[in-house]
């Protein structure tokens, strides 16, 4: 049986309105987010001078929205992390190094295509 709480379209719109405070909340609190929503604001535009194919559009975009998920994800870890003890202790140490690995991942992959598809073109 699903949660009880609110259906159909009540629950759609109860959704994005969390997942505006959610992005409002990133942007006031998380340096790294306002950084990367910044690039991507910067990037998209080239993406679409760069790329000559959609496929090749679609992959230099999707590669700036993956940073942001991941970072937003990132953020989430570190805020539970710090809501539940302010004490070091080696697991959320290890919870946040691994979310900031996620983001240098995320990060590597979109140098990556970014540089394959560039070298595409002009290489």
């Amino acid at each position: 049986m699903g949660k009880p709480g609110n259906t159909g379209i009540t629950r759609i719109i109860k959704a994005f309105g969390f997942s505006m405070k959610g992005l409002r909340a990133a942007w006031q609190h998380e340096a790294a987010f306002r950084q990367e929503l910044m690039l991507t604001v910067v990037l998209t535009p080239l993406a679409f001078v760069i790329s000559e194919t959609t496929m090749q559009l679609a992959l230099l975009l999707l590669t700036l929205f993956v940073v942001l998920i991941t970072e937003i994800l990132n953020s989430a870890v570190e805020a539970v992390v710090d809501r539940v003890s302010d004490e070091q202790h080696k697991l959320a140490g290890r919870a946040k190094d691994m979310g900031s690995a996620a983001v240098f991942l995320s990060l590597s992959m979109t140098a990556v295509v970014w540089g394959l598809v560039i070298f595409e073109r002009y290489g």
